[in-house]
Order: structure tokens, then sequence, then C-alpha cells
């Protein structure tokens, strides 16, 4: 079996070994180099580093919509192309091309969460179940029918990062069935999604991780885990901007004013919300590092007693 891969982040790398495992990758598609991190360097995507290791011809177009491209595809003729988090658009022209058409690995349990950021809406709603789809593509945006999927809970602790990871295996895992169904020629079977339970997962914005402290402390704690590790929440506290990298919820009754310390101790340091109290475990101030709310406290009290 003949495989056309395409996928950019991390979050595919799994999926393009296992399907490395069940066929032959023809070549991987992946979006330009482009400038990233701190330093703003041009660096590969995840992908391209995981198909260089492998060997594998790569490609990276700015768009599937030109005549080359789709021309290089047909070239390629192959039996199937395979895309997690690729990151443009596949056009009906390139959709046709393979064989049996192109599979896409989805991180939710679809319809639910349609779009750019599933895993991390899943947390933010507070949503207690999650998910993969393997999904048949079609022309819309997520809008395919489900061939196979699996479900994994999402607890009190899970992050993004966390939630991520896990996730990421088990795409790998579903691309690897429904690959080994196809193998011995049986296209899984797929079920249409049910349009009346449809949400949207938008793109994550930096502007969201602004903490605001009248909302209740169940809210701030699952934007600080959904936001973890980016963009990172941020909120002010005692005068001063921080990011926020862990926080929890707490039962208490706060009698005091939204985003006012109540105490700070080596446990955490306690903040009114607008229902109950968020605790911060770890923060980060404008140009240090994360730190302990034990820390927190010991440089607060030196700067006091200057």
């Amino acid at each position: 079996m003949k495989v056309v891969f395409a996928g950019t982040p991390e979050f595919a790398v799994p999926s393009f070994h296992a399907v490395r495992e069940k066929a032959e990758v023809l070549a991987v598609f992946t979006q330009p180099d482009r400038p990233a991190g701190r330093g703003r360097g041009v660096q590969m995507s995840p992908v391209k580093q995981a198909a260089l290791a492998a060997n594998v011809p790569i490609h990276q177009p700015e768009t599937l919509r030109t005549p080359e491209a789709q021309a290089l595809l047909r070239e390629l003729a192959p039996d199937l192309m395979v895309v997690v988090a690729y990151g443009l658009i596949l056009p009906q022209a390139v959709l046709d091309i393979p064989v049996h058409g192109c599979w896409n690995v989805h991180a939710s349990l679809l319809p639910r969460w349609r779009g750019a950021a599933p895993i991390q809406r899943a947390i933010e709603a507070g949503d207690k179940q999650t998910g993969v789809c393997l999904m048949r593509m079609q022309k819309g945006l997520d809008t395919g029918p489900v061939m196979l999927q699996l479900e994994t809970p999402i607890s009190d602790a899970d992050t993004g990062g966390s939630l991520h990871d896990r996730l990421a295996m088990l795409g790998a895992q579903v691309l690897r069935d429904g690959l080994g169904l196809l193998r011995v020629g049986l296209l899984p079977s797929a079920r249409l999604q049910d349009e009346a339970g449809v949400s949207y997962a938008h793109k994550l914005e930096k502007a969201e991780a602004r903490l605001d402290w009248q909302q209740p402390a169940v809210q701030l704690d699952r934007k600080v885990r959904a936001f973890n590790p980016w963009p990172i929440a941020e909120a002010l506290l005692d005068g001063e901007r921080i990011r926020i990298h862990e926080a929890q919820a707490l039962a208490d009754t706060a009698n005091q004013l939204p985003g006012r310390i109540i105490q700070a101790t080596r446990a955490g340091i306690d903040v009114a919300s607008g229902d109950g109290v968020l605790r911060i475990l770890r923060l980060q101030r404008e140009g240090g590092r994360p730190i302990t709310a034990a820390d927190w406290l010991n440089a607060r009290k030196a700067r006091h007693a200057d």
C-alpha cells in the first residue's frame, strides 16, 4: 500500500511513524520552514525532521491549490493520503487523487470541536471526555464521515500539553487500526456526523490568556490548564503582571474583592475570584523563569524587607 503523508507539528509525528509501520510512505508534505522560537530563526517542522531521519522524500508547497502541487500528487499516484494537523486546506481536486481518498486524524470526538484547537477547547469547556477520530475527508472543515475513534477521559490535572501527548499516541493507534483493515481489503465503515452536536474549536489567540478574576475559580483553573504550554495564562497579581503555569480551584468562599490575595503560603497563593478561590502553584514574573509559589513568597518577603 502506497501512502502520501501530510502533517506539520509534533502531534503528527507518532502518526507518521504508524503509517510507516503499515505502508510505504511515498512522500511527506509539510508546511514550509518558518521563523520560530525566541531567536526567530528558521526552523523545520517536527514532521520534516522525522521524514529526514527516515529518508522519506519531502515536499513543502505553500498551497495545494496550484496545478504544480496537484500534478506532483498525481505523479506519485498514492493509494491513500493521510493528513494529520497539516495546516493547509485540501481542495476537492486533491481529495480526488488517491485511490482510497484522504484520511484525517482529528483530536476530538466529532462532531464536537471541529477546527483548529480541539484539545485546548475541550479542557477549557470542562469536558470530561475526548478522543481521536479517523475521518474520511470532505471539502468542509472536519465534516467528513468518521470511520474509527478512540476515547480518553480528561482529568482535573490534564493540561493542554499532557492531553496533546496522549491524543497524539491515540491518533497513531487509530491509524494503525484503520490501515490494518485497509491492508486486508476491508475499508472501514463510516458514520455521518450528527450536525446537531457540532461545536467549533476556534484557533487560540494570545489575548485569551489574560485571566479575568471576576470569573469563577473553576473556570480560571480550566483556562490555566488549557493554555499550558501555550500561550500560558497571565494575570495581574499584587499589581504585577505574571504568567500562571499551574493553579488549582479551591472550594473555599472568598470574602474579598476578585483579584485580591487572600493568603500566600508555601502551599500556594490564594486569590479571590468571582466565585471561589484560585490557588496559584507555579508562576512566572516578567523577564523571569517559572517558579513555585514558595519561591515567589520568599522574593516578596525580601523586597518588603528592603
